[in-house]
């Protein structure tokens, strides 16, 4: 049998407490750099998610600002970034204030604007007398003579009337050659030749369903509506066949002759937005294609041009400006940067809108860090001044503004790009104030060459608005059903757009288009000259004839 020792029990006991006493140092000791470490992972899961859900909130608030409030850029007061001058200055004395009584307000009218709005319509007069039975004097029973008349002048709409146009062609034979010789010639009377041959369409119906579509943005559907009203059965079918037929046949050779003449300027504006076609060769209906836009600048022939390409790619405006080499304004898209010989010239309306967007997200100044307006709203003074400065120089010829730019334009730009440095330091980058900084600063290679030539524009709105009138258009018809529509619809703006640009009425320059193309013999490109929109040879019914 074992024996136990007493005397050696407390030894034991301490031997076996100091050994779970090490261990439980050493547990605690890990456990302590565990927590540690799961605080560190945590905090900064913390921050992490912190940011994120602040950008989520800024784009919400952008999303209800750009929802249920104006769209406009237009800021409220401006930093005091500029105007030390004006601090230093005294400020004037103010005048008294005067005392006046009877104070009425009236509202302005410019003089004559009635009769202006009137003075070349024609006149339908209507004269009211009174029978000669009725002029006898209430008071004494004498006679009324004419004394003096009373004009009271209204405007009266005659609704769109449709007829039908008869071309009856006469032909004529010779009596003694049917007599007596074996072959008659006949000889018929010149008939025009139609726009389409074998169709009832005339050029003035068919340059009414191309306006209404594609300057009053009218779909067809609702076209085929209105002529039901007018007793005419033409289906949406029918009408957008000879859109198709009428601005391949005809209005692409101007079309082809303008994209020549665009790729010789100095100076163009690009832009491009989607477009759905649905029945695209080896794509779904749901994948997006794209109507690209390009118009001159300010100093050339007014052109408004538009590509129906099924991609965003390079190789488009690659293709389509091939032999250009001058200066194109384009908004921040990479896709415009590698193009061959042309410089391209970037936008500041872009630029200033990232920091107005930034200004839009920020919540109310007692929720927000003072900081963050105060820099938001620091950058958009920065842009705002540029184009303050830019409108005062408006006037002056392109020579003259290269010169005033490098005076006035550019310091503001540089001390602009040192400030954009600095901030790049203090806003976080997936900020929006961070991301207006970052495009700023990756775009600033082309924000700068605005500087290279008095004729260049600050902003690309010239393009901007041209694509404007499509997009109001696709919310409309939503859709091309054919690539065969997509690209009649690219030719038909190209002409519709250009044409209001040249001071043109479209549908009576339509018209004219269609009915004196199909008489021209051959294809010789000079005689497409007198057809242009800005040709001075145009009949006069065509310009537009609003007054100032």
């Amino acid at each position: 049998m074992w024996s136990f020792r007493l005397d050696l029990l407390p030894f034991f006991c301490y031997t076996k407490t100091m050994e779970n006493q090490g261990e439980i140092r050493s547990s605690s000791a890990e456990n302590n750099e565990a927590l540690q470490a799961r605080c560190l992972q945590l905090e900064q899961q913390v921050q992490e998610l912190m940011i994120r859900l602040q950008w989520y909130e800024a784009q919400f608030r952008l999303h209800q600002h750009q929802r249920f409030l104006p769209s406009s850029e237009k800021t409220q007061e401006p930093l005091p970034l500029f105007d030390e001058a004006e601090k230093e200055a005294p400020s004037p004395r103010k005048e008294p204030p005067t005392e006046t009584e009877n104070i009425t307000y009236t509202r302005k009218k410019t003089p004559g604007q009635r009769e202006l709005l009137m003075e070349d319509l024609p006149v339908e007069r209507i004269d009211y007398t009174l029978p000669e039975k009725d002029r006898v004097c209430p008071q004494c029973q004498g006679t009324l003579h004419p004394m003096s008349t009373s004009v009271r002048k209204e405007l009266i709409v005659i609704p769109a009337q449709v007829k039908v146009r008869e071309h009856v062609q006469h032909s004529y034979a010779c009596r003694y050659c049917q007599q007596h010789a074996l072959n008659t010639p006949i000889v018929a009377a010149p008939l025009p030749v139609p726009v389409i041959s074998g169709s009832y369409v005339s050029p003035s119906l068919l340059a009414s369903i191309m306006c209404r579509k594609y300057e009053e943005a009218l779909p067809l559907y609702r076209q085929e509506h209105q002529f039901q009203h007018q007793g005419l059965e033409i289906s949406r079918q029918t009408m957008a066949r000879w859109m198709i037929e009428g601005s391949q046949r005809w209005l692409a050779l101007l079309y082809e002759r303008m994209q020549e003449i665009l790729r010789m300027m100095d100076i163009l504006h690009a832009d491009e937005t989607e477009l759905q076609v649905l029945r695209e060769e080896g794509r779904s209906a749901a994948r997006k294609s794209y109507m690209w836009h390009y118009a001159s600048g300010a100093c050339e022939l007014p052109i408004a041009l538009y590509e129906y390409q099924t991609t965003r790619a390079h190789k488009h405006p690659d293709a389509f400006l091939k032999g250009f080499k001058g200066y194109l304004h384009t908004d921040g898209y990479a896709a415009y940067h590698p193009l061959a010989s042309i410089t391209v010239v970037g936008c500041w309306a872009h630029a200033r809108r990232k920091f107005t967007d930034a200004l839009k997200s920020l919540p109310s100044e007692s929720t927000a860090p003072s900081s963050a307006h105060t820099l938001t709203e620091e950058g958009l003074a920065y842009c705002n001044r540029l184009f303050a400065i830019e409108q005062e120089l408006k006037d002056l010829s392109p020579e003259e503004r290269y010169l005033a730019r490098k005076k006035a334009l550019q310091p503001v730009m540089e001390a602009f790009h040192a400030w954009l440095m600095k901030t790049r330091k203090q806003a976080l980058p997936k900020a929006p104030l961070g991301r207006a900084v970052a495009y700023c600063l990756s775009q600033w290679p082309y924000l700068e060459r605005v500087l290279l030539d008095g004729r260049l524009e600050l902003s690309n709105n010239r393009a901007e608005r041209g694509i404007k009138p499509f997009v109001i258009g696709r919310k409309n018809w939503l859709f091309s059903n054919t690539p065969r529509g997509a690209q009649a619809s690219a030719i038909i703006y190209s002409m519709v757009e250009t044409a209001k640009r040249n001071g043109l009425i479209p549908f009576h320059y339509l018209s004219y288009l269609f009915e004196q193309l199909p008489q021209l013999q051959g294809n010789d490109p000079a005689l497409l000259e007198a057809f242009l929109p800005w040709s001075k040879t145009l009949p006069e019914n065509c310009y537009c004839k609003a007054k100032s």
